[in-house]
């Protein structure tokens, strides 16, 4: 089986008026979250977000970089 595995340059957007996923011209996944980034909760939804986004569970997404910025590596295995 060949490898499927998709990495992703991620930019989140805490404390957004509303929960949306965009794409950057160059690429980059934009994702605006209403959660605040505290404990670790933007990082959870960000997953679920994407998870829905892409049709896989959220135990194939992977934050790779950036457990506390606001750039961070996403893997989709």
């Amino acid at each position: 089986m060949p490898n499927s595995k998709q990495i992703f340059n991620v930019r989140v957007i805490p404390r957004a008026k509303q929960n949306s996923i965009t794409t950057d011209a160059d690429g980059t996944i934009r994702v605006h979250t209403t959660t605040a980034p505290t404990d670790g909760k933007a990082n959870d939804a960000v997953v679920r977000m994407l998870a829905k986004h892409f049709d896989v569970p959220k135990s194939a997404i992977n934050i790779i970089r950036g457990q506390t910025s606001h750039n961070k590596t996403i893997e989709i295995i």
